[in-house]
């Protein structure tokens, strides 16, 4: 059986203020991935829940990364905001500084970065704004890896502005024809059956293809898988992912 590697994260810490009740959520993930993106204060978490969740992190052994957003408490940073390319680019620097900060406090070290939401999803359709994001990240660090959309703005950007990236999927999201994710407004955006969220994964990492939401076979590339740390179902996704990675010959790869 030919053997498969792929990278496996989680977005984490996105627990708030005396809303802890992600916490929990968290330390059960952690033995099932092989990176960590912890938010950074502007879509979730706050001082000490950054402290606690890159504690826990480093102790699994899970590589580490930054997961800003938009400044946008509120709507869990799932809302578009009219911001310019030196905004986002300060808003990077800003959260993953902070960090970086908590990182450096451990002897640690950043391994990459991944927009969060509606940032994340706005620059893959806008050049400015995926540049923004780039620059942020250079500034931060040479070596820091961005988590990017295959086909998306994110891999342009990345390439011109000469930082490393890895393409990522998502295995709980629906995608449209053109590659994008469906809006989670739309019917059928997020999945919720474990073995069609298993089979699709499964399908993208050896195969490169997904089945867009009307159907459509498009194409896609995994170096890094998503399972969303917020999704009721994420540690039975990430079990089930792990056992069927298992039996298809696909290893986790920690970078």
């Amino acid at each position: 059986m030919e053997e498969h590697y792929v990278d496996l994260n989680c977005d984490l810490g996105e627990s708030f203020g005396a809303y802890t009740n992600l916490m929990e959520t968290d330390k059960l993930v952690l033995p099932y991935i092989t990176s960590a993106n912890v938010a950074c204060g502007f879509h979730a978490s706050d001082p000490v829940t950054m402290k606690k969740t890159v504690e826990k992190v480093l102790e699994n052994k899970v590589n580490l990364g930054a997961h800003p957003g938009l400044p946008d408490l509120l709507g869990f940073g799932r809302r578009n905001m009219n911001i310019t390319a030196e905004e986002v680019e300060a808003y990077v620097v800003y959260q993953v500084g902070a960090l970086q900060g908590f990182a450096h406090s451990y002897r640690a070290e950043l391994h990459h970065v991944k927009p969060h939401g509606a940032l994340y999803n706005m620059a893959a359709n806008d050049l400015s704004l995926a540049e923004g994001i780039c620059r942020g990240i250079k500034s931060c660090g040479e070596n820091l890896i961005l988590i990017a959309l295959y086909g998306s703005c994110h891999v342009e950007a990345a390439e011109e502005i000469g930082i490393p990236y890895m393409c990522e999927v998502f295995a709980d999201r629906a995608y449209t024809d053109e590659g994008r994710l469906v809006p989670r407004s739309e019917l059928g955006a997020v999945i919720t059956n474990e073995k069609e969220v298993a089979e699709r994964t499964v399908r993208m990492i050896k195969e490169e293809k997904v089945k867009s939401i009307s159907g459509k076979d498009i194409q896609i590339k995994a170096d890094t898988v998503c399972v969303h740390g917020d999704n009721p179902k994420a540690i039975i996704f990430l079990k089930y992912l792990n056992q069927k990675f298992l039996s298809e010959g696909i290893k986790l790869k920690h970078n």
